[in-house]
C-alpha cells in the first residue's frame, strides 16, 4: 500500500541506531506515524523537526502495519521558531496538543487553525479558539451557545466547571465562586485583552486537565504554562 499527502511533522523519536519513529498530522489522514530509515543524519535532521511542513510518501505492505515514511521539505520553520521564543512555544505545544487525537483519524480543522497559529504572530485568542475545538473534536465540547440555568443567549459570562455548559451573568451571581469566567470574545466578535486571554486558557486548560490529561493519567505540557503568561501580559 502506498500514498503520498503533505503533512505537519509533531512528532520525532529515536529508532535504533540511525532510523526515527516521525509523527505527523496529515491532511485527509490524520496523526500518522512511520519509519524514516536513515532519519538521524544530517540531512534528513534538518527536515525532520517539529512544526516544519513535509511532503510524505507512505508505504507498507498491510494497511494496520507501521510502514515507511519517505519526506521532502516543503516548510522549513525551525529557524524561525528558534529565534522566537513566544512563537517556539506554541508550536511545541500546537504539536502536543495534535498528538492528543486518535491516530488516522482526519481532523483537517484542527491541522489548519494550527498552521495559521504556526505561521502568524503570537496570539492567544487564536490558541484558545484551538483548544477548544481540540476539546470538541476528542468528545468534550463545551456548549456556549445558551445558558444552562435558563436558557437564554443573552450575557453568557461564566462556565459551570463540571458541565461545560455557559451560564448567564443573571444567574451565575450567587454561584461566582464555583463557576469559570467565560471571556466575551469566545461567543461574540470583539477583542480579546490580556486579562480575557488569561481567562480564556484557564477554561480551556481546566477542561483539558479534567476530561483529557487527567484522566489519561498524562502531565499537563509545562510549556503551556509559560505560554499562557506570555500571552496575557500587559504591554
Amino acid at each position: 500500500m502506498e500514498w503520498t499527502g503533505e503533512a505537519l511533522l509533531i512528532g520525532v523519536r529515536r529508532h535504533g541506531e540511525t532510523s526515527v519513529i516521525a509523527e505527523a498530522m496529515v491532511a485527509g489522514r490524520g496523526r500518522h506515524l512511520g519509519l524514516v530509515r536513515g532519519g538521524r543524519t544530517r540531512r534528513l535532521a534538518a527536515v525532520l523537526q517539529p512544526g516544519n511542513t513535509i511532503q510524505l510518501t507512505w508505504r507498507a505492505r498491510l494497511e494496520d502495519q507501521l510502514g515507511m515514511f519517505s519526506v521532502e521539505l516543503l516548510t522549513a520553520r525551525a529557524a524561525a521558531l528558534i529565534e522566537d521564543r513566544t512563537r517556539l512555544y506554541l508550536s511545541q505545544l500546537l504539536c502536543e496538543h495534535l498528538r492528543l487525537l486518535p491516530e488516522r483519524d482526519p481532523h483537517d480543522r484542527l491541522l489548519g487553525m494550527a498552521l495559521r497559529l504556526i505561521d502568524s504572530p503570537p496570539d492567544g485568542a487564536a490558541l484558545a479558539r484551538f483548544e477548544l475545538a481540540l476539546l470538541e473534536d476528542l468528545g468534550f465540547g463545551l456548549d456556549l451557545t445558551a445558558c444552562a440555568v435558563t436558557g437564554t443567549t443573552e450575557d453568557l459570562t461564566h462556565v459551570s466547571p463540571k458541565s461545560g455548559r455557559a451560564v448567564s451573568r443573571a444567574a451565575a451571581a450567587p454561584y461566582l465562586d464555583r463557576l469559570l469566567p467565560l471571556p466575551s470574545f469566545l461567543t461574540a466578535r470583539g477583542n480579546a485583552s490580556p486579562h480575557d486571554i488569561a481567562d480564556a486558557l484557564s477554561l480551556t486548560g481546566h477542561f483539558l486537565q479534567s476530561q483529557v490529561w487527567g484522566p489519561r493519567q498524562l502531565d499537563h505540557p509545562t510549556i503551556r504554562d509559560g505560554l499562557v503568561g506570555m500571552l496575557s501580559r500587559e504591554d
